[in-house]
C-alpha cells in the first residue's frame, strides 16, 4: 500500500510538471492585447468592416440595458450597423428595456454626433440622435422553440437571419449580460482582420466579488483554459477548438461553410461546438481573455455557481458514465491526493505531496492574479476542485433524471 501511494504521489507530481510546462501554457493568463492595428486589406479602403450584433435574451431585464448601451457607445471606429436583440419569451420586460437602452445615451451625452455641441437646434438634434440610436437596435420576438433546438441557439438563429440581410463583414454573437469595454470591438475586429481569423472570442472577466465567487470563479476559468489552451486553439495543426460564448466574432462566410447555426442546433455548450465546427471546416480560431469587457451576472452564492456548472458539466463528458468516473478519479489524484500525502505521516509521501501542492499553487497563482485577488486564494484550489467534482456528479444525476441542462425554466440536455 505504501509503494502504491508513493507511485501515485509522484505520478501526481509528474502530471503537474506536464501541466506547467507542456500543456499549451494554459495557465499563463495574459490579458489579450487587442490594440487596434491597420489591417493589410483595409489600407486602400475608406470603410471599416461592418458588424451586425446578435444578442439572444431571456429574462435579462436587469442586464440587457447595460449590454446594449455598451455596444452603442463603442469607440475606435467600430462600425456596428445594427444590434439585434432576440427576446426569447421573456416575462420581465427584457424587450422594453432593450428598446429603451438605445435612447439612454442621449440623456447621458452619448457621442452619436459631434453636432451635439450646437445648442441652437438642441430639440431637433435630440430627435435625430434618438432616431439614430433607435434605428441601430432591433428587438425581435423569438418564435416558438423549434424541435431539436436549444432555446439560446433558436433565438440566435432568428437574429442571425435578420443580421445577414445587411450583408455584414462580421457577426458579433454576445450575451445579454456582457458590458463591452469602449473600443474593445474595434480592436477585436482589427486583430481578426490582420491575422485572418474566422472566429475570434474572448473570455470576459466574470463577476468576482462574493466569497463564493472568489473561491470558484477563477477556478472555473482555470479549468476552462485547461480544457481549451488558447495556444492550442490558435494552432491550425491541433484539433483543439474552444470559444467563450460571451463575446464571439465570426465571419458570415465561415458560418455558411459549416451549415450555419443549424449545424450545432442541439448543443448545450454551443460556443465550443461552434469553434470545433469552424476549425474542422478549415477556419482559423482565436481565443483570449480580457479584464476590460466584463460579465454583469453575479454568482453570489455557492448554489448559484453549482447550478451554472451542473447545467453543462455532464454534457461536456458526452453523457458517459466512464468519463465521469475517470474525471472524478483524475480530480482526486490531482487535487486531493497531494493534501492526503502531506498529512500521511510518512516523510517520503509528504515530500511528494508538497511538490505537487507547490506546483499546483504556482500554476494557479496566475489566474488569481488575473482576478486581482489576494495570492492566498491560490491555496484554495483543492477546495474549488472538490466543489466542481460534486457539481459534475450532480450534473450527471440531473441528466439521468430528465433535468439536464436546466436554465431559466427549460431542461435542454435530455435524452432524445
Amino acid at each position: 500500500m505504501f509503494s502504491f501511494a508513493l507511485i501515485a504521489g509522484w505520478l501526481c507530481v509528474a502530471t503537474w510538471v506536464y501541466l506547467a510546462t507542456a500543456h499549451g501554457r494554459f495557465w499563463r493568463i495574459v490579458p489579450a492585447q487587442l490594440a487596434p492595428r491597420k489591417p493589410k486589406r483595409l489600407r486602400n479602403q475608406t470603410t471599416t468592416p461592418a458588424i451586425a450584433v446578435v444578442i439572444p435574451a431571456r429574462n435579462e431585464a436587469d442586464m440587457i440595458g447595460k449590454a446594449v448601451t455598451s455596444l452603442l457607445a463603442q469607440a475606435g471606429g467600430a462600425n456596428i450597423v445594427r444590434i439585434f436583440v432576440v427576446d426569447d419569451s421573456s416575462s420581465d420586460g427584457t424587450a422594453e428595456t432593450a428598446s429603451a437602452a438605445s435612447l439612454s445615451l442621449v440623456s447621458a451625452g452619448a457621442p452619436f454626433s459631434p453636432q451635439a455641441r450646437d445648442r441652437r437646434s438642441s430639440s431637433s438634434l435630440g430627435d435625430r440622435m434618438k432616431g439614430a440610436a433607435s434605428n441601430r437596435v432591433a428587438v425581435i420576438a423569438a418564435g416558438a422553440l423549434a424541435p431539436g433546438w436549444t432555446g439560446k441557439l433558436w433565438a440566435m438563429q432568428q437574429g442571425i437571419e435578420q443580421a445577414l440581410r445587411l450583408h455584414p463583414d462580421y457577426l458579433l454573437l454576445t450575451d445579454a449580460d456582457i458590458e463591452h469595454a469602449p473600443g474593445s470591438l474595434a480592436a477585436l475586429v482589427s486583430s481578426a482582420e490582420v491575422d485572418g481569423y474566422d472566429l475570434a472570442s474572448v473570455m470576459v472577466k466574470l463577476h468576482c466579488r462574493s466569497v463564493a465567487e472568489k473561491l470558484l470563479i477563477p477556478a472555473f476559468v482555470f479549468f476552462f483554459f485547461m480544457l481549451y489552451p488558447p495556444e492550442w486553439v490558435r494552432d491550425a495543426r491541433r484539433r483543439t477548438a474552444g470559444a467563450a460564448g460571451g463575446c464571439m466574432l465570426v465571419r458570415p462566410a465561415a458560418l455558411e461553410r459549416i451549415g450555419g447555426i443549424a449545424a450545432i442546433r442541439g448543443e448545450v455548450i454551443d460556443d465550443c461546438a461552434l469553434a470545433r465546427a469552424v476549425k474542422r471546416s478549415g477556419g482559423k480560431v482565436w481565443l483570449g481573455a480580457t479584464r476590460e469587457t466584463r460579465s454583469l451576472r453575479p454568482y453570489e452564492s455557492f448554489g448559484a455557481v453549482e447550478r451554472m456548472i451542473a447545467r453543462t458539466a455532464f454534457n461536456q463528458l458526452h453523457h458517459s458514465a466512464w468519463l465521469l468516473l475517470g474525471t472524478v478519479l483524475g480530480m482526486l489524484l490531482l487535487y486531493v491526493l497531494p493534501l492526503a500525502l502531506i498529512v500521511s505521516g510518512s516523510p517520503r509521501l509528504a515530500i511528494a505531496g508538497a511538490f505537487a501542492c507547490g506546483l499546483m499553487t504556482f500554476v494557479y497563482l496566475s489566474m488569481v492574479r488575473f482576478y486581482r485577488l489576494n495570492p492566498l486564494w491560490a491555496l484554495a484550489l483543492p477546495i474549488a476542485a472538490g466543489f466542481y467534482t460534486a457539481a459534475t456528479i450532480h450534473s450527471a444525476v440531473k441528466y439521468w433524471t430528465g433535468r439536464g441542462g436546466e436554465w431559466k425554466g427549460r431542461a435542454q440536455d435530455v435524452s432524445r
